[in-house]
């Protein structure tokens, strides 16, 4: 009798814990988002969460559940301002307690933020802000990007252009997002000649005079003369009132979402490289994503729409890894060298500073009567594997 009591009692510790195991495992797996709900870079922000509730919701096939944990989102609004961003990351892993955060949209913000990370000692996924620093020496571990980095575009669109006799001259806005796409851009070319820089501030609306200093630079010269534009929000197409076919200068730039590129029909034959236009990737993810995007908003998704989804799809793939396990090491060494799919086909974190290797499209500008846009054709898909793209982080 008194052996059966001491038996019973033995059993209570593994009866109390089993309402604790089945707490963790029904706790909701809490992720921020902090972007440009509002502000200069409104457009990308949205598209950004549309892309990223779309994506969570495919990759873990409509439940918003991972292994019996429901993903809930936090949205909050840094409006672009870094101090503003830096502020709500704390506030997100400090009061919210989320287990990570994805975000931001402008890279000053996230130049901002990563400190913040490092101190919470929790992950941010960074999509889509692009400046090459973010994975390069203001890196931390507790930093992945999903969003292509300045290299990558660079690399990319030098392809277009690179080539022997040609005179180039960049025109970039005075941020981080500007002066790291110019100086990976000048690193990429081999062949042709970068003659001038010039940066602008970022919410220039009046090009006149930056225009004539970059014509001046390339007026006269011999070959291929071209000015390639590094811009985010705004239309800085506008230096093409400046009537430069008089002088033989062309414009080059990279892909863009759909809005902006309706002054690219301005330019048909125009040559650059994309991180995504919808029409481009040929994969199961992608066309979910553009079938999805088509019966809920009656439009193709976007540049940044396809940037969240990717993000999401990290995520989900990550936590189904650690079968819902939010723990950040485990997280971290479960996503060093992961593969994923995306909408742009499969993408890798590279181990060394945990930026995502992935395709970009060389494109050249045809006019379609049936799009707004001018609309990128597909010359080729540059494989991660084609290019070279430094490691630039201190680790």
């Amino acid at each position: 009798m008194f052996r059966r009591h001491l038996t019973s009692l033995a059993a209570l510790p593994l009866i109390a814990a089993l309402p604790l195991v089945a707490m963790a495992q029904g706790k909701d797996i809490k992720i921020a988002h902090i972007y440009s709900k509002t502000g200069p870079l409104e457009a990308y922000g949205k598209q950004t969460q549309t892309g990223l509730m779309m994506g969570l919701s495919y990759a873990t096939g409509g439940s918003m559940t991972i292994n019996g944990r429901k993903i809930v989102v936090i949205e909050k609004d840094d409006q672009g301002k870094p101090d503003l961003g830096k502020n709500l990351l704390a506030a997100a892993y400090g009061d919210d307690k989320v287990d990570l955060a994805v975000g931001p949209t402008a890279s000053p913000v996230a130049l901002a933020m990563l400190p913040v990370a490092e101190e919470y000692k929790k992950i941010l996924l960074v999509e889509p802000a692009v400046a090459d620093s973010i994975t390069g020496d203001k890196w931390n571990k507790y930093i992945f990007r999903t969003g292509r980095n300045s290299s990558q575009d660079a690399i990319s669109n030098a392809v277009a252009v690179d080539k022997e006799g040609v005179s180039i001259v960049t025109m970039a806005q005075d941020s981080a997002f500007g002066r790291d796409g110019v100086k990976a851009y000048k690193d990429a070319i081999k062949k042709a000649k970068v003659v001038h820089e010039e940066y602008l501030p970022p919410a220039t609306t009046d090009f006149t005079a930056g225009a004539q200093r970059m014509i001046d630079k390339l007026k006269g010269l011999p070959g291929r003369k071209i000015i390639f534009i590094i811009w985010a929000g705004g239309n800085p197409f506008k230096i093409a009132d400046m009537d430069l076919k008089r002088h033989g200068i062309e414009i080059a730039t990279g892909g863009n979402i759909l809005p902006a590129m309706v002054a690219y029909k301005q330019f048909p034959g125009m040559e650059g490289a994309a991180y995504y236009y919808f029409g481009m990737p040929k994969n199961p993810v992608n066309d979910a994503m553009v079938a999805s995007h088509y019966q809920q908003f009656k439009s193709p998704p976007d540049f940044f729409t396809a940037g969240g989804f990717s993000a999401a799809m990290a995520l989900v793939t990550a936590l189904k890894k650690t079968n819902g396990d939010t723990n950040t090491n485990k997280l971290i060494s479960t996503m060093e060298g992961m593969s994923f799919d995306t909408p742009k086909g499969k993408m890798t974190f590279r181990k060394e500073d945990h930026q995502a290797m992935q395709s970009m499209y060389h494109f050249k500008i045809k006019i379609d009567p049936a799009f707004a846009w001018g609309v990128p054709e597909l010359i080729r898909e540059i494989k991660p594997e084609e290019m070279n793209v430094p490691i630039r982080n201190k680790r």
